[in-house]
């Protein structure tokens, strides 16, 4: 019994369950993943509903793709099922057509780029909350970029946009992010 018990507690150990169809198995899954999954869905997704809606979307394609899950490692588990949450956000996204683009031009290349400003004194939450308030294109794209570490060439391809817009709305999303948190600090003053 013993040796099981540890055993539950592995990536590895977990989606083999899962592949077996273990109901407890499923359960601790979703007590492992779940909230962080959540949060996953809430940096693309602002609407509430819709970021629940994606997550459970999410964990049934996890549950049903197991199989195709290639264990790499402590950790794979996770990036796996994020990888499979983000996709599903990226798909909401494209089938209601909120992912809005700002066109070039405007200025936009011009404008003088915002400081970077430390963030270490900020709640992470607040940062959450200003991230989740950029608009759709910008936040999926920053989202990609910045968290999940996609290059502008991939971004492109998942998104069906270019490489510049793909760069551009990264660079306005910044812009944005260090402007709301420059906000912020003064709020607090």
């Amino acid at each position: 019994m013993a040796a099981h018990t540890h055993e539950t507690y592995t990536e590895q150990a977990l989606a083999r369950q899962l592949r077996r169809g273990d109901p407890s198995a499923m359960r601790r899954f979703y007590d492992l993943y779940a909230g962080y999954l959540a949060g996953v869905c809430s940096r693309y997704v602002a609407d509430g509903d819709d970021a629940k809606d994606v997550l459970q979307e999410s964990m049934v394609k996890i549950m049903y793709n197991i199989d195709r899950f290639d264990y790499r490692g402590e950790g794979s588990l996770r990036s796996w099922a994020t990888r499979v949450t983000v996709n599903e956000a990226l798909n909401l996204l494209r089938e209601r057509q909120k992912v809005g683009f700002a066109p070039l031009g405007e200025g936009a290349a011009d404008a003088p780029d915002e400081p970077e400003p430390d963030v270490d004194d900020i709640p992470a939450e607040a940062i959450h909350e200003m991230v989740r308030r950029l608009p759709d294109g910008y936040r999926t794209v920053f989202n990609l970029f910045a968290i999940e570490g996609k290059s502008h060439k991939e971004i492109a391809g998942l998104l069906g946009i270019s490489e510049a817009t793909s760069a551009s709305q990264f660079h306005r999303a910044k812009n944005r992010l260090a402007h709301e948190i420059n906000e912020y600090r003064k709020k607090l003053k």
